[in-house]
């Protein structure tokens, strides 16, 4: 439980609406955490020219998750755009109650991830990248492993797939025109 709570509060950073309304949401509802940075050299005539890449996860702990990566000549400003990045690609997670639906193995390059729903009390039991996403979409109870490489982009990577191919009851009897 303690490691859980630290590992929220190093992921978490709230920020302060800045002037006019937004929607009614202030952007401190928002969880925010940064995966991985990334140093990159490149050599030229004078020495090393350094740039930074930020893979970020975002999410409103009610279902919505997002990725964003993104790079900059300094560490702040990747982070900054990785975020904005990252807003314009939310997407939305079926879940039920404080799991997730059914068993799903989400799959992006040589990375697997499989998500396995847990009873109510379990926590979550998953690595680094799959933690941080899986805590952003507001899930508090799952099982996963990973599978296959682990990257940790590709890591995220699959973990969103595997998010994104949970269908709920109500979903799958739409699709098939039964009626529950």
């Amino acid at each position: 439980m303690a490691q859980e709570k630290q590992q929220e509060q190093r992921g978490k950073r709230g920020r302060r609406d800045e002037g006019g309304g937004g929607g009614g949401r202030s952007e401190s509802d928002q969880y925010e955490s940064v995966i991985q940075i990334k140093r990159c050299a490149a050599v030229v005539k004078g020495g090393r020219r350094f740039s930074f890449n930020a893979l970020v996860i975002i999410g409103d702990k009610r279902g919505s998750v997002a990725l964003g990566y993104a790079k900059a000549k300094e560490v702040p400003p990747a982070v900054e755009k990785a975020v904005k990045s990252a807003q314009r690609k939310m997407m939305k997670v079926n879940v039920r109650g404080t799991t997730i639906p059914h068993q799903v193995v989400g799959r992006f390059g040589a990375s697997k991830v499989l998500l396995i729903p847990a009873a109510p009390g379990t926590g979550i039991i998953a690595g680094r990248g799959v933690r941080d996403v899986v805590v952003a979409a507001g899930i508090h109870d799952i099982l996963t492993k990973n599978l296959g490489s682990t990257n940790p982009i590709n890591v995220v990577k699959a973990t969103l797939d595997g998010l994104s191919r949970l269908r709920t009851r109500e979903s799958v009897a739409e699709m098939r025109g039964v009626n529950l």
